[in-house]
């Protein structure tokens, strides 16, 4: 016991030296003690982080410090896989990356499933990108097309549509394709899959070279390219997808 406290103390505090030595390309609100105390918290509740080298943990650490997400709060995730560690955006840490470097400031992101019966309508309208949708109340018919919307303070939008086809296609090129998270919340993934789709057509801005390297490396891999923890274990996880920004089905 002795030996594993030691070694918890040590480790907490080689990322605690690590993080001191690169401040300036950390976020300016990056809060130090409760990185470590999160980054510990994930390593203690993961043991399958625990096969990883000491190097390992440190590097993906880190590219959650430059970005300043929590690995705790699944905002991203450190994902073993073979001999390797993968570093994996979610679409939350997507979504608090947009909302706080956006070159335009935004007033919220948003997704949702269209099901047959459900009105939807997206275009152009007098040079402006339009969408139109009038869901029925508790439709719970089969899903045809997700999409997703991001509103600016200055009354402009954006926003990302997918087919049915092109969900599926995403959810086959996928290797967790058959996992949890796919089979028994196939709705909850549509959603995110074009949530995070939408993230990359959001104009950024980072505070220094080290985020926006970690998030372009980040952008150009698919965050379901290998088998992400169930993001929806229990209750409390589902209504958090659910609900993006007080905006619900």
């Amino acid at each position: 016991m002795a030996d594993e406290v030691a070694t918890k103390d040590s480790f907490s505090s080689q990322l605690t030296c690590k993080l001191d030595d690169v401040t300036e390309a950390l976020p300016k609100d990056f809060n130090k003690a409760r990185f470590v105390q999160n980054a510990l918290a994930l390593l203690n509740d993961t043991p399958a982080l625990a096969k990883c080298s000491k190097a390992q943990l440190m590097g993906g650490l880190m590219k959650g410090a430059y970005l300043g997400l929590d690995f705790y709060s699944k905002e991203c995730y450190l994902i073993p896989y073979g001999d390797k560690l993968n570093f994996q955006l979610d679409y939350k840490g997507a979504v608090k990356l947009a909302k706080k470097y956006s070159i335009r400031p935004i007033k919220s992101i948003y997704a949702q499933l269209v099901r047959e019966g459900d009105t939807f309508t997206n275009g152009v309208k007098d040079g402006e990108p339009t969408i139109n949708f009038e869901p029925m109340p508790f439709n719970g018919n089969k899903i045809i097309g997700a999409f997703a919307v991001c509103l600016y303070q200055d009354g402009g939008m954006i926003y990302d549509v997918m087919s049915l086809d092109d969900l599926e296609n995403t959810r086959k090129h996928s290797k967790m394709s058959n996992s949890t998270p796919w089979k028994d919340f196939t709705g909850e993934m549509y959603k995110k899959t074009v949530l995070h789709r939408l993230c990359k057509m959001i104009e950024i801005e980072f505070e220094n070279p080290n985020q926006q390297k970690e998030y372009v490396d980040d952008m150009a891999i698919s965050r379901e390219e290998v088998e992400v923890p169930n993001p929806f274990e229990n209750v409390e996880d589902a209504e958090v997808v659910e609900v993006v920004d007080g905006t619900n089905e």
